[in-house]
């Protein structure tokens, strides 16, 4: 019997595991680096042992480290999680040797499974469609899609529409999966413009394989997973057993032991589905099959382990939803955030489960995935699950970073997502919701009473008082939004609005006759506006700038934090509109810094391997006169 277990993991997924082992009574011991000693997860730990250092690397990827934390904290079992260290078979023939009780599949089945060309070969040889690239592709065969070998998550996956290409994007490939799973092989495969990602959740013991249905996963920015959900919509019956058989069989025919994922890619045009992979692990979304289910997955992980026998699934009732709240800016093609997280707060109500993995006052780090949190919801109905989920999610007060939280409200309420029209294409040609033309008169005003409230003279002069009035106050906010206002004795007067009540930190306005209240709060020049229409987030102007801050025309500037992986020019070269002048890595990701138009490199200010800050400037590129 287990009694003390380490999680070899970090935030959410760390917390979720402990949530179980504490209903169990089994002590519970964190591992943590440097950049996540404040997260939520170290505290809930019976006790933590710091891995010294913050990239990958050096911490969560180090087995000797992490070992030894299971010594020094007197640990007898180890969960791995998801991703850093859970499918890596060498780890957990390490534990087993260590005489310690590892929760996971057996070394031999993370072996048969763990790679996906292996797998591949498993499954074809047992029958299972699966999805084969021409050794050598032409045209006819684009699109191809690169993954790696090792991992998932999206790292590691390019789509190459081009043959020209496909050289260069599996170098990129290679890179991100050495970086993100310690492996750098990769493969290619067809890529299906719509299909369906449809995976079954399998658990098996030493008494046999169940299945606990399965889940459509196909809502997916950058080939990871945003949305996902069970039961699967609109999949035929015929369909579902057969994915569910099929499942079975890839388990049983390993033996298979612990919690584990068969994924399919399905082509509803042709109701045919190919296999995929096996995920030899606890998967993210794994909460929606827990509540349909009615199952812990994690206490039939350990029971699993521990030799006992896995409790039979119940079929399926309701229908629940989860979204990835990501610290990432979908405007900006998904580039990943990091900061402060001045404000995290989602309401928690009936039907509503979130698996966090930060609070507010954590600091989001570059060194690992964006995500902050998974937000579930359960339902009767498919429809009222979707529902109830984007309305927690717009009511939810987030601060101090961008996420994808506008897009994921606006795809659960989209007509084509209600009538189960999902694909891996979807979550692509979704807008954010718009934003409130009330939301900067109501920062506007509270940014006013603040000002007011901060007086240490004249404490009882009205706001904006003039003896003679000849213009109004302008409050600015980046992207050219301005807010003109008076203000006297009788309060507020905006165009187009009435100021009902005004406050530093609550206004009411008044707007076509209808009233809505905004939460407004101001951290420097970042202003956070919450209301029943959602979120805005403003940046305040400052009436007069530092000229040490300007920079010079045609400077690249870093998108975000992260370090600088390779630089492919030199200084005084030539450039072509577009071309790739370095290439950033943050959390685990690879993006290109490109020269804005065809011109000379004039500055080179990075070598490979610095560190770099949001907003430092990386080079300067001199547009080419015409």
């Amino acid at each position: 019997m287990i009694s003390r277990l380490l999680v070899a993991n970090r935030a959410e997924i760390a917390s979720r595991v402990f949530r179980t082992c504490r209903a169990l009574g089994i002590e519970t011991v964190a591992v943590h680096s440097d950049a996540d000693a404040d997260l939520p997860y170290v505290g809930e730990a019976d006790a933590a042992v710091r891995l010294p250092g913050n990239a990958p690397s050096e911490t969560y990827l180090r087995i000797d480290l992490v070992l030894d934390a299971a010594r020094r904290s007197g640990a007898d079992a180890i969960h791995p999680g998801y991703g850093f260290l859970s499918e890596n078979a060498d780890f957990a023939r390490a534990v087993v040797g260590a005489g310690l009780t590892w929760v996971g599949p057996a070394p031999e089945s993370i072996d048969a499974m763990g790679s996906k060309i292996g797998a591949k070969e498993l499954m074809k040889a047992a029958g299972v469609p699966v999805l084969e690239a021409p050794a050598e592709p032409t045209e006819a065969d684009l699109p191809l899609l690169v993954k790696a070998s090792a991992g998932g998550g999206g790292r590691g996956m390019r789509v190459v529409r081009r043959l020209e290409d496909l050289a260069g994007e599996i170098a990129k490939a290679e890179a991100e999966a050495l970086s993100a799973f310690g492996d750098g092989t990769v493969f290619v495969e067809p890529y299906v413009e719509r299909g369906r990602h449809v995976e079954v959740q399998v658990v098996g013991s030493h008494h046999g394989v169940e299945v606990f249905g399965e889940r459509d996963c196909s809502l997916q920015r950058r080939h990871q997973k945003v949305v996902e959900e069970t039961p699967a919509p609109r999949l035929p019956d015929a369909t579902r057993a057969a994915l569910h058989e099929a499942a079975h069989q890839a388990a049983a025919a390993i033996h298979y032991r612990g919690a584990g994922t068969v994924e399919f890619l399905y082509d509803a045009d042709t109701d045919r589905f190919f296999f995929l992979e096996m995920n030899t692990r606890l998967q993210v979304e794994h909460p929606v099959t827990e509540l349909v289910h009615g199952v812990d997955l994690v206490a039939a992980q350990l029971a699993a382990a521990e030799g006992r026998e896995v409790p039979a699934p119940r079929p399926a009732q309701g229908h629940a939803i989860e979204v990835r709240l990501y610290a990432e800016d979908p405007s900006a093609d998904y580039q990943p955030q990091s900061g402060l997280l001045t404000t995290f707060d989602i309401p928690r109500e009936e039907g509503i489960r979130v698996d966090a993995g930060f609070a507010t006052g954590n600091e989001v780090s570059t060194h690992y995935d964006a995500m902050l949190a998974k937000v579930i919801a359960y339902a009767d109905t498919r429809e009222a699950a979707a529902r109830k989920l984007a309305s927690v999610l717009s009511r939810a007060r987030i601060h101090g970073l961008v996420t994808n939280r506008d897009l994921l409200v606006a795809a659960l309420r989209d007509p084509a997502f209600l009538a189960g029209d999902v694909s891996t294409a979807f979550a692509f040609e979704q807008a954010p919701a718009p934003h409130d033309a009330g939301a900067p008169v109501a920062a506007a005003i509270a940014l006013a009473e603040r000002a007011a409230a901060a007086r240490t003279v004249q404490a009882g002069t009205p706001v904006a008082w003039r003896n003679v009035v000849s213009q109004p106050q302008r409050t600015e906010f980046e992207g050219d939004v301005v807010v003109e206002w008076f203000a006297g004795r009788d309060g507020y007067t905006v165009d187009g609005h009435t100021v009902v009540a005004a406050g530093a930190a609550e206004v009411t306005l008044e707007t076509d006759g209808v009233r809505t209240t905004y939460a407004v709060r101001v951290a420097g020049d970042a202003v956070d506006v919450d209301s029943p229409r959602g979120h805005v987030r403003l940046t305040r102007v400052p009436r007069f700038v530092d000229p040490a801050a300007q920079v010079a025309s045609g400077s690249l500037l870093a998108p975000m934090p992260g370090t600088v992986v390779s630089v492919n020019v030199a200084a005084g070269e030539q450039v072509g509109a577009g071309q790739p002048v370095l290439v950033l890595e943050a959390m685990k990701m690879q993006h290109t810094v490109s020269a804005p138009y065809a011109g000379t490199v004039t500055e080179i200010d990075v070598k490979p391997g610095a560190q770099v800050a949001a907003g430092e400037v990386l080079a300067v590129v001199e547009e080419e006169q015409q």
